[in-house]
Order: structure tokens, then sequence, then C-alpha cells
């Protein structure tokens, strides 16, 4: 096969002269999409979890963009008040505006399908962002982890961007949440192709179970790459 070049560089999102945000972009020669990551709360773009997932993203010609939701100040805020980190419609609307950015901003991300990957409370940032605000741009969607409960109802019953919800199959609660927040999306039929629901086995919340990182990555790939091709 003919050798990958992978472009990376560190991207500093000017939204104005008070909202700086950082983010890395990974782009594989010849990528298929753009994935934009969502981090859950009280993480980063430097969450070693995500990364592995964007590197293997990446090895399927799949551009990768990590980022940090918040400014250097919101994040020291937020360390001591924790409002954000669960404040969804801040999430989203920043997600949203940082999407719009770098499809302003570069000329190969313009021309990409774009996908959203979330994990935790980015999980519902996510599922508003790529099934709402950004949803003419946006092929694929997927939570790990995630909180969908968060998504008002009515946005889960308008959504139609192909969703997958990973979970991990130890993780009672967020399981319980997840198949709530599946059922009231009906506008997406329960066929595989335009939402899914998986558990991996004996997973926890963070899957730092050995593998389960691995699963996690392999079925995430396999959706972004099949919604990206039908463009």
């Amino acid at each position: 096969s003919e050798q990958q070049t992978i472009d990376e560089q560190a991207i500093k999102i000017e939204l104005d002269s008070k909202h700086i945000l950082h983010g890395d972009l990974t782009l594989p020669s010849n990528s298929i999409g753009l994935v934009l990551f969502a981090h859950g709360s009280g993480s980063s773009r430097l969450s070693p979890r995500n990364k592995y997932v964007a590197q293997q993203l990446n090895q399927a010609r799949i551009g990768t963009f990590l980022l940090d939701l918040l400014t250097e100040d919101e994040e020291i805020e937020d360390n001591k008040t924790r409002k954000l980190r669960f404040n969804i419609s801040f999430l989203s609307d920043r997600l949203s505006q940082v999407t719009d950015w770098l499809c302003q901003n570069n000329e190969h991300v313009k021309k990409l399908p774009l996908g959203f990957f979330g994990a935790s409370t980015g999980g519902a940032a996510a599922i508003i962002t790529g099934g709402v605000k950004q949803q003419r741009r946006t092929k694929a969607i997927v939570s790990r982890g995630g909180r969908p409960d968060l998504v008002p109802q009515e946005q889960l019953n308008q959504l139609t961007v192909p969703t997958l919800l990973i979970v991990g199959g130890a993780d009672t609660d967020v399981i319980k949440m997840n198949k709530e927040a599946y059922s009231l999306m009906t506008q997406l039929k329960d066929d595989d192709k335009q939402k899914c629901l998986k558990l991996i086995p004996d997973a926890t919340h963070l899957f730092e179970e050995e593998g389960a990182l691995e699963q996690v990555s392999k079925l995430a790939t396999q959706w972004f790459k099949e919604n990206f091709q039908q463009t």
C-alpha cells in the first residue's frame, strides 16, 4: 500500500480577543473525513484515551481534531466551580463555534465530511453539535461512556445523523441513561446503521480495562468509515 503521510499541527483558535482555544489537528493524506473530539468533564485535549482513539482513526485515513473546549481562564474557574463542565448548551455552542472557525480557516477541512466523538459530558455536546447545530455538515456521531440523557428530549427526537453509543458493560447507571436516550432517537432506525448501542463487556466508565479502548476504537473507526464513504 502507498506510504501514508500524516500532517499534524497545533492550532490556535481566536474566537475573539478574550476567547482563545488550543487544538491539535491531524490530517492523513487523502483523508476521507474529519472527526472533532469533545472531551468529558474535567478532561482536556491531552486525554490519553481520546488520543489513543484519534491515532486509530488516523490509521484509517480519518483526520482528527482534539481541542480544549475551555479557555485557560474558564478552565481555572471551572476547576473551582465545576459549572461549565456540566453546562451542555455552553459546551455544544462552543464546539459549534470552533467547527465554523475551522471550516472557515482551513482549506483542507472545508471539503471534508465531519463527525463528532464525545466522551462523558462531551458525548451530549457531540450529539447536540453534530445532530442539530452542524447537522448539514455532519455524517456521523459517536459517544463513548457519554451522557446523552443531558440532551433535551426534543433534540433527541429530531436527530437524523447516524449515532453510535458505546457504553462499558459494567457502567450500570450510564447504560440506563443511554438506553433511555436511545429510545428517544425516534427518527433513526434501530438497524445498526442509523443508530446503534454497543456495550463493551466488563468495561467501566473510563474503559481502563485491558482491550476495552481497542474495542471502542474499532467500533468508532468502522462507524465513521462507513458513514464518510457514503458521501
